[in-house]
């Protein structure tokens, strides 16, 4: 019978896999956590110092399958020549999200400095200001829940409640650590959070959160697609233990953060890490290049039947189209970022067939990603005088997918379904993405031209 994977079947082997004292909460239990945060605090020369309490979010599943592993699990790093495989030792506790008592006594905690977050962009919740979406039923809901003492359902509102606790508790500042691909993330997330605290009459609270607590800026950048049954049998393989949850990632990874830590924080420049004064550069970089890369090839991809990104750039017309679009993003970049050696460095990771980074998944929250991901290179090039046509293709190939209705999923469904039974739903889509698109006419009449060709 073959042994499942944990610190204390190490343990009968003679292996001592020791679990550091939780000092860091991590909101968002999933693959990309686990191959990013995680492998860098696992990687960091103090490790042995830096434990993570990780929360899931809507789905409890990543908690039951580490909890009998006592959050080790394999990582499976893979590209051309092969996998290779490292046990992560880094989340020692796994838990369900829901359980917002365990939440709110590590946050009341004086020995947790660290609070990071993965949980997509859409997850937040907040408007293109920062502020909560007042009009979303959870964050309604979590408002009467914070007022009332009990418990939230959204991840803001779960940080807000513990935040009010160690508040309370005088446990002194922390760090929040957003890690999702939104511009400006920290300060986006510092807005957002104060302004749920007030909503939900917790002034005290929310000045404390404006006053003290620390919110750091980061870019974040490693291709994690969804693990396969397949996976779980190649981990068996490598490490003679059965792993109801290994990760699957490619080689190269990056993390680019800007901000203060009060409580201290984990030596992750020693695993390789960026601590950067100005941050913004590298977000357009990875936002543009490779994100945007990715949507672009997502849904001109889908359109064509390929269903994964390495089967996509394969086709010459699309990888020319992704260069043209990288073409006009680097006129909008600054010196001084490698540029010519990142795009070449995409290239190859999305090549990388070993790699199923799947479209339809990418695709998914299209209205969240295209307003940072494609809508920002296009203004900028009609801005410039240009016709941003690379740029536009990308919109087009979502507009098909949207009036068809064969987008992947998208929180924004009811805004897209309004906007499909508009006099001029091509506009009024337009519009949803960003109100600037919809009054440029000519992006408009080139969006237009399109959509009837494609019909």
């Amino acid at each position: 019978m073959t042994d499942r994977l944990s610190r204390s079947v190490l343990a009968e082997q003679g292996v001592a896999v020791q679990a550091p004292p939780v000092r860091i909460v991590h909101l968002g239990l999933g693959a990309f956590h686990r191959a990013h945060q995680a492998w860098y605090t696992a990687n960091a020369d103090d490790a042995a110092e830096w434990g993570i309490a990780a929360f899931t979010g809507r789905s409890p599943a990543a908690a039951e399958e580490l909890q009998p592993q006592d959050g080790l699990y394999t990582l499976i790093v893979r590209d051309g020549e092969g996998d290779r495989v490292e046990l992560v030792p880094s989340i020692v506790e796994a838990v369900s999200g829901d359980d917002v008592g365990r939440l709110i006594a590590l946050l009341s905690a004086p020995a947790t400095a660290i609070v990071t977050i993965t949980i997509t962009e859409p997850g937040y919740r907040l408007r293109a200001d920062g502020s909560p979406d007042v009009d979303d039923a959870l964050v309604a809901a979590d408002i009467e829940a914070l007022r009332d003492g009990g418990a939230p359902s959204t991840t803001l509102g779960r940080l807000v409640a513990g935040l009010d606790a160690r508040r309370a508790a005088g446990a002194g500042p922390l760090a929040i650590v957003p890690c999702d691909n939104m511009p400006d993330n920290g300060p986006l997330v510092a807005s957002g959070t104060a302004a749920l605290a007030d909503l939900a009459g917790l002034t005290e609270t929310a000045a404390w959160i404006r006053e003290e607590i620390a919110f750091v800026s980061t870019s974040v950048d490693r291709i994690t697609p969804r693990s396969t049954p397949e996976d779980a049998e190649t981990a068996l393989q490598l490490t003679g233990f059965a792993d109801a949850s290994p990760v699957v990632t490619e080689p190269f990874r990056d993390w680019v953060l800007q901000g203060s830590f009060p409580g201290g924080r984990p030596a992750w420049e020693t695993a390789g890490a960026r601590l950067v004064d100005d941050i913004e550069p590298f977000e357009r970089r990875k936002l543009w290049l490779l994100n945007g890369a990715h949507s672009l090839l997502a849904y001109e991809g889908l359109a064509r039947g390929y269903a994964t990104v390495a089967a996509a750039v394969a086709d010459p017309e699309l990888r020319d189209a992704v260069t043209g679009f990288w073409d006009e993003a680097v006129r909008h970049l600054p010196e001084g970022l490698d540029l010519e050696a990142y795009r070449a460095a995409l290239l190859d990771r999305f090549d990388n067939a070993r790699i199923e980074h799947r479209l339809a998944q990418i695709g998914m929250e299209g209205v969240a990603k295209l307003r940072v991901r494609i809508a920002p290179v296009l203004l900028a090039e009609r801005a410039a005088g240009r016709s941003g046509d690379a740029s536009l293709r990308a919109l087009v190939a979502w507009l098909g997918l949207v009036l068809t209705d064969s987008a992947p999923a998208d929180a924004a469904a009811a805004e897209l379904a309004a906007a499909r039974g508009a006099d001029d739903p091509i506009r009024a889509l337009l519009d949803v993405v960003d109100p600037g698109l919809a009054v440029d006419p000519t992006v408009l009449a080139a969006a237009h031209r399109a959509a009837l060709a494609a019909a």
